[in-house]
């Protein structure tokens, strides 16, 4: 197997860095109002998650009482 040479390290970085540059100009980003309604969504879905292990939780409790096992 040939290996490549890999060439200076600054010259590495600093193609990193141009290739970052160059795939952040293919990005598609939201709009702020599609943000918003994503951030809403994702809020909306911790809040319903965390009700529902707050009630399992409760009705862990109640069954179990507060016995260590």
């Amino acid at each position: 197997m040939a290996e490549e040479k890999k060439g200076n390290i600054f010259k590495r970085i600093g193609r990193f860095f141009k290739d970052v540059k160059a795939e952040l100009k293919k990005v598609t980003w939201p709009t702020k109002n599609q943000a918003v309604k994503n951030t809403a969504v994702v809020l909306v879905f911790l809040i319903v998650i965390g009700l529902f292990v707050f009630l399992i939780d409760l009705l862990f409790q109640g069954v179990f009482g507060n016995r260590l096992f």
